[in-house]
């Protein structure tokens, strides 16, 4: 697991992973083209990825192993692109999605999205998610005992 960022106000900081927003047209062979610069010029590796489709537009939703080298490709070939620190929990038989939305709840706090990353090594399941106040959910996630992973705990 990744180290831990430096303790702050409300106890600690839980480790955070880079995820890009990719605003692309919804034309045929774009998502390939876009998966296809990252593969071929960086040889990244997507960790989790969604798609949110409409009729003239898509978002696709990234967490990859190398964020670094993917924003200076994004950015080359001129992608439209947010990025934003999001969780990724571990779930588990004792560590289950209906739980973790139960500690968010209780604490007031919503989940503005989330999406399962690919198969880990472990075969645990993971989940990227994305709330009010990631560090106060961090927290609270890792106070129920959920193992939350870093950007290095993505790398190949």
């Amino acid at each position: 697991m990744s180290m831990m960022r430096p303790e702050t106000e409300l106890g600690y900081a839980p480790p955070m992973v880079r995820h890009f927003s990719i605003f692309l047209d919804n034309r045929v062979g774009k998502l390939l083209e876009l998966l296809g610069s990252l593969s071929d010029e960086g040889n990244i590796s997507v960790r989790a990825i969604s798609i949110l489709d409409s009729s003239d537009y898509a978002v696709i939703r990234l967490v990859v192993d190398q964020p670094d080298l993917a924003r200076t490709i994004l950015d080359r070939h001129e992608f439209a692109v947010c990025q934003t620190d999001v969780l990724v929990a571990e779930l588990s038989k004792d560590h289950e999605l209906h739980h973790l939305c139960k500690f968010l709840l209780a604490a007031e706090l919503n989940i503005h999205f989330a999406f399962p990353t690919m198969p880990r090594p472990s075969g645990e399941a993971t989940v990227v998610l994305s709330t009010d106040d990631n560090t106060l959910a961090g927290q609270i996630l890792r106070r129920k005992g959920f193992r939350l992973f870093g950007e290095a705990d993505l790398e190949h």
